[in-house]
């Protein structure tokens, strides 16, 4: 068998697999947001009946993952291997939520990257053999994001307007190696890039040089010009990020048509005051298995190259004065 990868660090796939459904479930302040009417369930407050925000996020993903199963009208039980992630130490929201279902279990941390690498490996799985129905998802929470990573929110501390507003919601899709509509065609992993960048709250500063370096290698190895793609979206970025992408691109001789975008960029309106947009694992797992996926399914995209953006600093890493690693993820999804 020759091999499947192409050029640095693309893999093509000579068996993608179908995205046959999607489930998502979103906060009350993204319900609110302009893709509202794309979640499948919007919560009516940030605690969903739990004791916890944590358990709350939990309870999120086990749903997605139940959900997406059933919108197919596939046992759950038939599927063979669930993949997950999210935000929180040792990735308890999945590991639990996980724990619930009963299935075998591939937990992934590539923080805001998860939903994309979720995908990959998903992938990866399907077209060697390995398995033929794969759950892929992500998640986040706002309060336990906030609590981990910077301060309570009940201390009112004041963001800065480059800040980004961690998404409360979980996606999740069904991979099969059987059906109809869109597939997952190629898959470039990304590699970790640091340029220095240590204020925790800009991220999007941090992650855009990662994903410049994705997107680049990708359209080199497949030979391609940013144009082949309708959308090319990032998850998530935020404004600021999404600028100094394209500027960092634009250096790189990278033609930039008009068909960028990025997750944390649409889930909100401006009014919302989330500054430089959404963040978290959550944001482009609900934005691209609601919004992204009924646009494909509708017709109105046929080629989408999702990029999930990762920023891989950790609280301990943070305090020591560590600089923030980054990382990008993409898959490209195509009719």
């Amino acid at each position: 068998m020759g091999s499947k990868k192409v050029g640095n660090q693309t893999i093509v796939f000579e068996n993608g697999p179908y995205i046959i459904s999607g489930h998502t479930i979103a906060g009350p302040m993204e319900g609110q947001g302009p893709l509202a009417a794309s979640f499948d369930t919007i919560l009516k407050d940030t605690s969903d009946g739990e004791k916890s925000w944590e358990r709350t996020e939990s309870k999120m993903l086990e749903k997605a993952m139940r959900e997406v199963a059933n919108k197919a009208d596939i046992p759950l039980d038939s599927v063979d291997y669930l993949l997950a992630g999210d935000l929180l130490n040792q990735i308890i929201s999945s590991n639990f939520a996980a724990r619930q279902i009963g299935l075998p279990f591939i937990g992934l941390y590539g923080a805001c990257s998860s939903m994309a690498l979720s995908m990959a490996m998903g992938s990866m799985l399907i077209d060697g053999g390995f398995g033929s129905k794969v759950i892929c998802s992500a998640s986040s929470h706002h309060e336990t994001a906030e609590r981990q990573y910077r301060l309570p929110t009940e201390q009112g501390n004041q963001r800065p307007m480059y800040g980004q507003w961690t998404v409360t919601g979980a996606g999740g899709v069904l991979l099969s190696d059987s059906g109809t509509g869109p597939k997952v065609t190629t898959a470039t992993i990304g590699r970790v890039i640091d340029y220095g960048e240590t204020d925790v709250n800009n991220m999007g500063a941090a992650m855009a040089p990662a994903v410049a370096d994705t997107i680049i290698n990708h359209l080199n190895d497949l030979q391609r010009q940013a144009d082949y793609y309708d959308l090319i979206v990032t998850g998530d970025l935020g404004s600021v990020g999404l600028q100094l992408l394209l500027k960092v691109l634009e250096k790189n001789n990278v033609k930039i048509p008009n068909n960028f975008n990025d997750c944390g960029v649409m889930i909100y309106n401006t009014e919302q005051d989330t500054h430089a947009g959404g963040s978290g694992c959550g944001c482009s797992a609900i934005v691209f298995a609601g919004h992204l996926l009924k646009k494909v399914y509708a017709g109105n995209l046929k080629k989408i190259l999702f990029i999930g953006s990762g920023s891989l600093h950790s609280p301990t890493s943070a305090l020591q004065g560590e600089t923030i690693p980054a990382i990008g993820h993409a898959v490209s999804i195509e009719v």
